[in-house]
């Protein structure tokens, strides 16, 4: 399961970051709007690393959102 850890910047935009994918992450003008930016990226990514022929985490239940 990737977890998503959100934080609001000075500016009141969102970012969403997933931490075990280095450089997935994603701002937007809401939180949910970040999360799901930040979700459709990291799909993207695991679907590039699918393709490369490298491991990938099982996709069942991959995301939760911290509070």
């Amino acid at each position: 399961m990737f977890t998503i850890e959100t934080e609001q910047e000075d500016d009141g935009r969102w970012i969403a970051e997933v931490n075990h994918l280095p450089g997935v992450l994603s701002y937007g003008d809401t939180r949910q709007e970040a999360v799901d930016r930040v979700q459709a990226l990291a799909i993207r990514v695991v679907a590039d690393r699918l393709d490369q022929g490298e491991t990938v985490p099982r996709l069942a239940n991959v995301f939760a959102v911290t509070p």
